[in-house]
């Protein structure tokens, strides 16, 4: 919902100085947005990797894995950026895939972002406060929970399966 607090529809409603009553500046807004998504590229690509790593952990029997080292750095190598530190072992250190909830599911916190940014994107596309729209995510996607495939509700609110260029877009990369 962080999405509606960028756009002047939304601000005019409530983004107001407390005395004046004068309405945020855009180009105050502009410069929120802007710092929102710096270094969005690095950051994006370390979320990749560590997803990339969960699926590998999860896609195969662990016990073939005799050099942790070898496995990792196998794993990043299309991913990483800067030279690999050789004290470094991310698998010993990240909890997240083996007891944090999300083993064979880090890339969730990824997807998550596409659903939004291309949710947003459909709001954005067809006016923000669009009471159509606002239904039918309501009706298909809020209201449903678990009761259907994810994907099936998804597309039955936005008639299309998402498309990473939204997120890629907000994130300042396209």
């Amino acid at each position: 919902m962080e999405n509606w607090c960028y756009e002047p529809e939304a601000l005019a409603l409530f983004a107001n100085h407390y005395e004046t009553g004068e309405i945020i500046p855009i180009e105050y807004v502009q410069k929120i947005k802007e710092s929102a998504s710096f270094q969005e590229g690095l950051a994006t690509l370390r979320q990749l990797s560590f997803g990339l790593l969960d699926m590998a952990w999860h896609g195969q029997d662990p016990t073939n894995i005799t050099d942790l080292k070898a496995f990792e750095t196998e794993q990043f190598a299309n991913t990483q950026l800067y030279p690999d530190v050789k004290e470094n072992a991310m698998s010993t250190a990240f909890s997240h895939i083996f007891q944090g909830g999300y083993s064979s599911g880090y890339y969730s916190y990824k997807w998550a972002e596409v659903l939004d940014a291309d949710a947003f994107e459909y709001f954005h596309e067809n006016g923000i406060f669009n009471e159509e729209i606002a239904k039918k995510f309501k009706d298909n996607v809020l209201s449903k929970g678990g009761t259907e495939h994810p994907m099936t509700l998804y597309k039955r609110f936005r008639g299309q399966e998402p498309k990473p260029e939204a997120l890629l877009k907000r994130a300042g990369l396209l």
